[in-house]
């Protein structure tokens, strides 16, 4: 049974956008929204930022015995990082006018959204190595495909800002390739200093 209001909006949408086809399409194009604010969000300098600490953190946790260590571990040392940098600016972005406290809770909250990205960073690669701590996929996988997936986010982000300048597709999949290798020297590098 259906109710007034599902018939009035029926009668509004034409029949035209009532097919399969309409549906698929309206749902690709919710997809490329979410992935284009996804996208967004990784290309942020704090989340750039994440992924070569995280990956770098992933690469000495090699060390540990289980994936569950790993990411325990990489949470634990984000999580110090991203405070250690809200505290920074915090104290950067303090005003000296107006109320102390308000002025310390704004700075905060700004500090803090200024740099959540190293917080996203984290997403992808815990979910690999929190299915191993299930059981759910095998240690060594999950423990190559977390730390790979990082040089993965490099990758897209190099291509769709190559993208964002235009040219040929070809620019697009050699910025994809630079910024990847630039960011896997530097997660190298992060691995040897710790």
């Amino acid at each position: 049974m259906t109710s007034s209001s599902d018939e009035q909006h029926a009668a509004r949408v034409p029949d035209e956008e009532r097919t399969p086809r309409h549906a698929a399409q309206a749902a690709s194009e919710t997809v490329v929204k979410r992935a284009t604010l996804m996208l967004r969000a990784y290309r942020s300098e704090s989340a750039i930022y994440g992924v070569v600490l995280v990956s770098s953190l992933i690469a000495i946790g090699w060390r540990e015995d289980t994936d569950l260590q790993v990411l325990v571990f990489t949470l634990g040392a984000v999580v110090v990082f991203w405070l250690a940098h809200v505290y920074a600016g915090t104290i950067a972005r303090e005003e000296s006018e107006g109320p102390r406290l308000r002025g310390i809770l704004l700075a905060a909250r700004s500090s803090a959204a200024h740099t959540a990205g190293m917080l996203l960073a984290m997403v992808l690669p815990t979910i690999f190595l929190g299915l191993a701590a299930l059981n759910l996929l095998d240690e060594y996988l999950a423990y190559y495909l977390a730390l790979w997936v990082g040089v993965a986010v490099l990758a897209v982000i190099g291509w769709f800002a190559a993208r964002r300048r235009g040219g040929h597709w070809g620019w697009w999949l050699l910025s994809a390739v630079v910024t990847a290798t630039l960011g896997l020297i530097v997660i190298w590098l992060g691995s040897l200093v710790h």
